[in-house]
């Protein structure tokens, strides 16, 4: 069976992970979080990190 989670980021919605018994993988919400697309993840938490992650490195992601 799998699990899907919403992944928001200062009141966004970056996306969400789907997870198996192989892991979670992230689908993107927003053009802005696209290259995270299709990345595998061990856990929606690590997923969530790394979203977190890009908005940081990236300083305020713009809509669109």
């Amino acid at each position: 069976m799998s699990t899907a989670f919403v992944i928001e980021v200062h009141n966004r919605t970056a996306g969400i992970v789907t997870g198996d018994e192989r892991g979670f993988s992230f689908f993107s919400s927003e053009r802005a979080f696209d290259s995270l697309e299709g990345q595998s993840f061990a856990s929606a938490r690590e997923a969530e990190r790394a979203v977190r992650a890009l908005v940081t490195s990236r300083g305020r992601i713009r809509r669109g």
